[in-house]
């Protein structure tokens, strides 16, 4: 299973995505958009935004241009609360706070946070204790930079478990623990959220994930810190 149904209507399809897929086509596979066309017999879907292919969880896909255009802009206008799971392996230097910096350009592709805030990423964080040696991240990003979540769990000492590209390769793990877990934006004078739990991952499946996260049910509601 590459994906669950969340929503469809007229406008844009919003699924639970499963990690190992990229939102567009990738060579010769073909990617989210198109496998979920396919299987909802639509002739295509827009690209609203995109997650890592090691990412899971909710994406917002368009049905018609007009759609897609609106859709593009909330999200690029930050119209849209956005809140990700994230799990590491290793004790942060800060458990919650404000992480922010610019992002530059590091080898193969990768990227770093920096002290400079001329357009800086920023990332609003509360964690908690999964396990002994294992911590459980609600980030909430204001901005939407590429690897920004991250590069910024990376910045505090602890990278994401199983992220290959920042993390630690003696930290092995079945999958990248980062999952796109809420999603919320007006909608033609609604208020649309999505929230949906990851589908796949053993760290994810465990009793004291499913406890751990019920403080954070309504992400929205908790005491940010201030930006």
């Amino acid at each position: 299973m590459l994906y669950s149904l969340v929503d469809h209507n007229e406008d844009f399809v919003v699924v639970n995505k499963m990690p190992g897929i990229t939102v567009q086509r990738d060579g010769e596979s073909a990617g989210l958009l198109e496998v979920v066309a396919t299987d909802l017999k639509v002739n295509k879907l827009y690209p609203v935004h995109r997650l890592d292919k090691e990412t899971s969880g909710l994406v917002v896909m368009a049905c018609t241009p007009e759609a897609n255009r609106r859709l593009s802009k909330k999200f690029a206008d930050h119209a849209v609360q956005k809140f990700y799971l994230a799990i590491s392996g290793n004790k942060p230097q800060r458990k919650q706070g404000l992480i922010s910096g610019d992002m530059e350009k590091a080898r193969r592709g990768s990227w770093k946070l920096t002290k400079a805030r001329k357009n800086p990423a920023i990332t609003q964080m509360f964690s908690q204790s999964l396990a002994p040696g294992i911590r459980l991240f609600l980030l909430k990003p204001k901005t939407g930079k590429t690897h920004q979540l991250r590069v910024a769990l990376k910045s505090l000492a602890a990278p994401i478990l199983g992220d290959l590209r920042y993390g630690s390769a003696e930290q092995s793990a079945d999958r990248m623990y980062l999952h796109a877990w809420q999603l919320q934006f007006g909608w033609n004078g609604e208020l649309k959220r999505y929230q949906q739990a990851p589908i796949s991952g053993e760290w994810f499946g465990r009793p004291e994930f499913d406890e751990s996260i019920k403080v954070w049910t309504s992400p929205e509601d908790l005491p940010w810190p201030a930006i």
